[in-house]
């Protein structure tokens, strides 16, 4: 199981065994939405993919909006778990022009709709402890813009599976994620079993705010090191955050005939942002876990999705939770252009 693959690498590394929270949360809802960086806007400029709690919507204004109080259900695993996590959706473009969504599959080990496997680890030690995120906290990594590597930050990444019936399983996968063969852009070639897209957040706060205006400034990454090998933070940032990190599997596999790639031979994904090389994926995350449910959660050291200090619903529990599109747009047939995109960059 591919969370087995990721814990052997991480002794590999060094590192002792530890537990680290892994589950599945189901599609909440695919659409232009994106209340951190285009609050009230319905119609966002880009398509996105969208998890967990169902008060999602266009505005939340943490001064006003309780995710836990206002939404009635979540698509995660954990029943009290109403955080959003969402990121840019891939597209396939045709030879003859056309785009169609890139649909999703459900990770190693979990039942889910698509959606995003959702993991928060403590550091890797066993032993130092963190500090669960505060109401109202809510971050961004990546870039929507970004159309080239430089500047690109080394936790996001694309893993190609080579093999159409193992996908993340254990000595085929690959190692930790952002390792190997693992790629910035979209991978090259054909890829049997899938793409992988990682996605991981900086691990240090600056303990003060919970949102910053353009959502990365009040967090950051170690100092020294990593947080693998329990890097230290900044000073500016001396709080020490669990890592959470997103994995989104994505079923390329119907579109892996070379007579429907470019006659050229290049790699036909795009993001959802209109970009057809692969740097501009990117992921959001606004907290929404009940009380302290999380901290208590992360001092247990709770393993996969199993922990008796958290509440848990059924897989179909989970995909029963979904919302219908705000603005009904098509973002699923074969497309002229992708959504808010009339051009592919």
């Amino acid at each position: 199981m591919q969370w087995r693959t990721f814990t052997v690498a991480l002794l590999a590394q060094g590192a002792v065994a530890q537990g680290m929270m892994r589950f599945g949360c189901s599609q909440l809802t695919i659409e232009r939405l994106d209340p951190l960086v285009n609050p009230g806007v319905v119609m966002s400029p880009h398509v996105h993919q969208v998890v967990g709690g169902n008060s999602f919507q266009a505005s939340m204004n943490p001064s006003s909006h309780d995710l836990v109080a206002n939404s009635t259900c979540t698509s995660c695993t954990f029943s009290e778990d109403f955080s959003n996590y969402w990121t840019a959706v891939m597209y396939f473009r045709a030879r003859n022009g056309t785009y169609k969504r890139v649909p999703q599959f459900a990770n190693v080990g979990l039942r889910a709709v698509g959606g995003i496997t959702v993991y928060y680890i403590p550091p890797y030690d066993g032993k130092t402890n963190v500090t669960a995120f505060k109401e109202g906290f809510r971050m961004l990594v990546g870039d929507a813009a970004l159309q080239t590597s430089s500047g690109m930050q080394r936790q996001l990444c694309h893993r190609c599976y080579t093999t159409a019936d193992n996908a993340g399983v254990a000595g085929i996968s690959g190692g930790a994620p952002c390792t190997g063969s693992d790629t910035q852009s979209f991978p090259p070639k054909p890829c049997d079993g899938g793409i992988r897209t990682t996605i991981t957040f900086p691990t240090c706060w600056d303990g003060v705010n919970v949102d910053s205006p353009d959502h990365k400034s009040h967090v950051a990454y170690p100092r020294s090191g990593t947080f693998e090998s329990v890097g230290e933070c900044p000073s500016t940032h001396p709080v020490r955050l669990p890592q959470l990190m997103y994995e989104v599997m994505w079923d390329t596999s119907p579109f892996n005939d070379p007579d429907l790639w470019p006659e050229d031979g290049s790699q036909p994904f795009v993001w959802s942002t209109g970009d057809g090389k692969g740097y501009s994926q990117h992921g959001d995350y606004v907290f929404g876990w009940k009380g302290d449910s999380l901290q208590r959660a992360l001092n247990a050291r709770c393993n996969n999705a199993v922990c008796r200090e958290l509440k848990t619903q059924t897989s179909e529990e989970a995909m029963r939770c979904a919302n219908p599109q705000t603005a009904v747009e098509d973002v699923d047939g074969w497309l002229d252009h992708i959504p808010g995109m009339p051009e592919m960059k």
